[in-house]
């Protein structure tokens, strides 16, 4: 059965030394090998996954300032990105990097540049940009000229939460930032984007949250209901519907109690595949692999929906080359290849 792969990173040479260094600080160890990261190490991994497109992304990365320096780094990641698609055209689409948020302007000329000359498949963001008490969630207000330019082209953005430390030390070398921290900062942002109106202010931006929504399942309902005893002039059940109307995607999360939940939770047609490689090992990809089929064992209609379908449907506008290679040409009907690819 086809798969797409919403969630695969690309480390570009730049990153190695850098990653170096942070994965000492937030208690990480990326697998031998994958920081030396190369397309054919990504397609050897797909090949032993099963998965026939992935669309990539650069880390989640919240530094930077306003500077010529910081819009070249990010045309060079697209521009890196774009060049490895070209040669891979049926493996790999990418979404965009955009420079430090707080550039207005330079975001804005990006987004074109990548959506227009580039034609990746959307936009990454991190959850939060800046650091310490001066770090703004992308629901500020500052960042609102960005959402309103996705919004009017109905942009796919992929949100990620940044390894941001808490106010206390990661509590034991098994349990550092990347496990414990960063699925709860995908979930502050998307708390951010509801509270603030910024989801229902731009209904045509499809987001797709990392991890499914990390702490999505059991604080939404408490987000919804004391954000409005604290103010929020959205009545609860209206948050709620925009909680569920964001995109999640199963990446180091599909485990059979926490796909009922979000099954139960998201809306229908809006649960994606994520690997998270080469940030994680194949065998941490194959284990929660194993745990989705098991799911969904006696329902290969919704197998496939989550694996590669609901994938083709939100890319359908950008013309996503899935449908190309020949193991999804097997398993797509004829109007399927027709109307996604």
């Amino acid at each position: 059965m086809p798969v797409v792969d919403v969630h695969h990173h690309y480390f570009p040479p730049d990153l190695h030394q850098s990653k170096l260094q942070t994965n000492q600080e937030i208690g990480w160890s990326t697998p031998a090998g994958h920081l030396h990261w190369s397309p054919e190490l990504s397609l050897k991994a797909m090949d032993e996954l099963g998965i026939d497109t992935s669309i990539l992304s650069y880390p989640a990365i919240p530094s930077g300032t306003i500077c010529e320096e910081n819009r070249q780094a990010a045309r060079a990641r697209n521009e890196f990105a774009f060049d490895i698609c070209c040669k891979h055209p049926t493996r790999f689409g990418f979404f965009a990097t955009l420079p430090f948020l707080d550039d207005i302007e330079g975001c804005l000329n990006e987004i074109a540049f990548a959506l227009d000359d580039l034609n990746a498949d959307g936009v990454s963001l991190a959850s939060s940009y800046g650091h310490g008490q001066s770090a703004k969630y992308i629901g500020d207000d500052a960042y609102e000229p960005i959402w309103r330019e996705l919004n009017r082209r109905g942009a796919v953005v992929f949100l990620h939460g940044t390894q941001t430390p808490s106010s206390t030390p990661y509590p034991h070398p098994f349990l550092g930032i990347p496990i414990i921290e960063v699925p709860n900062e995908t979930f502050k942002a998307a708390a951010h984007l509801v509270i603030t109106g910024r989801k229902r202010q731009c209904p045509n931006v499809k987001i797709i949250l990392a991890h499914m929504g990390g702490t999505m399942g059991s604080m939404a309902a408490r987000t919804a209901v004391l954000s409005n005893y604290m103010g929020c002039t959205l009545s609860p059940e209206e948050m709620l519907d925009d909680f569920k109307s964001f995109y999640f995607e199963t990446a180091l999360s599909a485990y059979g109690p926490a796909l009922r939940a979000m099954e139960e939770f998201a809306k229908p047609g809006h649960l994606l595949w994520g690997s998270d490689f080469p940030a994680v090992s194949t065998e941490s990809v194959a284990w929660f692999n194993k745990q989705l089929n098991e799911h969904y064992r006696e329902d290969g209609d919704r197998l496939a929906s989550v694996l590669y379908k609901n994938a083709l449907h939100l890319f359908a506008k950008k013309g996503i080359m899935v449908g190309l290679t020949p193991n999804t040409k097997d398993a797509l009907s004829t109007t399927e290849i027709v109307e996604y690819k």
